[in-house]
């Protein structure tokens, strides 16, 4: 436990040190947000606060979770989730470099960006599925049983990964929304995998890395907020999104807990589901009528509720008590 609690605060201190370190040289270099010209008006006033900020809490995160990692003995999970972090976080950096390069608020296409993701999923699950401790088995949340997908697990699990990866992605919309809401998240994941350690002996270096890794991506966001929170000083990007997606991710793969992730991660898929059924109704009714519509005001979910009245700090406050109320409910399945 001392491990763990000395991990969190070498994250918290390294990104408490970084961050004004790196926000002025991201200015200097002028990686600023470019805003889309179609998101909400009181957005654009964000124009310009330095993005790519991802760097700064996954940087630390990484030195910590290496650091107080259990590397004396097994250190295959930790592995796993490092790249898968550093994989995906990679092409949320393309992406960033050329939307500041170009200024503009697309970067990459979208065939450019799902590519490498399915790649990077397909690699990491079929490691996981030749894995002696891992397979193709997944846990389904409070019914304590296995789903064996057989060979199946490799299709389903890329399309889970490539799926959360890029709604971590549209949850960042708001400031400090997504590093709080993952913030809780990876603080839900740190205390099954230390429950799980102490229930499988022969697998418990692994799962306690898992635990460890998980205590450096807490340390790390809690103390990005002082930079990210409301009022931003500086955004994560693509490459803090897709960091937290993989990581995420990557602890869910592992732990074979991905079919938990729907609860404890429900914003990000919320935001992921309002943006196909806002494109999907629209393309709909103009097929049908000649004229879009429009489920939500906008999709994501956060600016429907953003555009509807609601203050961006409540919102955000408002997910983080949903999220923090469903991660106690999954809680309730492990630790006793």
């Amino acid at each position: 436990m001392q491990r763990l609690i000395w991990t969190i605060i070498a994250a918290f201190a390294m990104t408490v040190v970084l961050g004004p370190i790196m926000i002025p040289w991201l200015k200097k270099l002028k990686f600023g947000q470019t805003i889309y010209d179609l998101g909400p008006e009181s957005h654009k006033k964000k124009q310009g606060t330095p993005t790519m900020g991802g760097i700064i809490f996954a940087i630390p995160a990484l030195i910590a979770a290496v650091a107080f990692g259990y590397g004396d003995t097994r250190f295959d999970y930790l592995l796993m989730i490092v790249v898968s972090a550093l994989g995906f976080g990679l092409v949320g950096f393309v992406d960033d470099f050329i939307k500041v390069k170009l200024k503009r608020s697309l970067g990459l296409t979208p065939m450019q960006k799902i590519v490498p993701q399915v790649a990077l999923a397909a690699v990491l699950s079929v490691w996981a599925y030749r894995h002696p401790s891992i397979g193709s088995a997944l846990t389904v949340p409070f019914f304590n049983v296995e789903w064996n997908l057989g060979w199946l697990y490799i299709p389903v699990m890329m399309f889970i990964m490539v799926g959360t990866v890029n709604s971590s992605n549209l949850l960042d919309g708001l400031d400090g929304l997504l590093s709080g809401c993952s913030m809780i998240d990876f603080i839900t994941m740190m205390l099954i995998c230390l429950t799980m350690a102490e229930a499988d002996p022969a697998n418990r270096s692994n799962l306690l890395n898992v635990a460890i890794f998980a205590g450096a991506m807490v340390g790390a966001l809690m103390s990005f907020l002082r930079f990210n929170g409301y009022p931003a000083r500086v955004f994560m990007g693509d490459v803090g999104s897709f960091f937290i997606g993989g990581a995420l991710m990557g602890m869910a793969l592992v732990t074979r807990l991905s079919l938990l992730l729907p609860v404890i991660a429900l914003a990000m898929f919320l935001s992921s589901l309002s943006d196909i059924i806002q494109v999907g109704y629209f393309k709909y009714t103009k097929r049908k009528t000649g004229t879009g519509k429009r489920v939500f005001k906008m999709a994501p979910l956060h600016h429907h509720f953003e555009l509807s009245g609601m203050p961006e700090t409540r919102v955000v406050t408002m997910y983080y008590v949903v999220t923090a109320a469903l991660c106690l409910l999954a809680l309730l399945g492990f630790v006793a």
